[in-house]
């Protein structure tokens, strides 16, 4: 509330906005299947965000970058549970394990994008379905080749336009 405001916050929260928009796009739930549920739209905003925190680490100010987008991140999200009547105490918790969820997601997503042993689709089941698998194969299929594509737009975007 009282602390300086730095350089990379307003682009970082311009960048959160932007991800956040994406991922609720009808698309993702309606066509590849992600649970239009309270879990289900945060297993696709940890899906969009560790994407984009792999673009701007790329950036020569890449981890400050990735920290401002991280923090401007999980302000909303506490915002948000504290809105939806989570009690005080109870805040902290889900945060650190929405936080160490967001970890981890990122960590299988970058690795099965960089050819890892486990493949994309299986990440993605794992991670973007609860575990569980869709309910058509095909809607998996669309989201491997969505999450691929989103990958490829944000190598390609130059920094100015990532909030666009």
């Amino acid at each position: 509330m009282f602390r300086r405001r730095k350089p990379e916050d307003d682009f970082a929260a311009a960048i959160y906005k932007r991800v956040g928009e994406q991922a609720r796009a009808a698309e993702l739930f309606e066509a590849c299947g992600i649970p239009d549920t309270l879990d289900g739209r945060f297993d696709a905003l940890a899906l969009h965000a560790a994407l984009m925190i792999d673009r701007l680490r790329r950036e020569p100010d890449g981890e400050v970058l990735a920290q401002a987008f991280f923090d401007a991140m999980f302000r909303h999200l506490d915002l948000t549970l504290r809105e939806i009547g989570i009690q005080d105490l109870g805040v902290g918790r889900r945060i650190k394990i929405m936080a160490e969820g967001l970890h981890g997601r990122a960590l299988a997503y970058r690795e099965a994008l960089n050819d890892g042993q486990v493949p994309l689709a299986e990440v993605l089941r794992r991670n973007a379905y609860g575990g569980r698998s869709p309910e058509d194969q095909q809607q998996l299929s669309r989201l491997e080749a969505y999450v691929r594509e989103y990958a490829r737009s944000l190598a390609s975007t130059a920094r100015n336009d990532l909030t666009k």
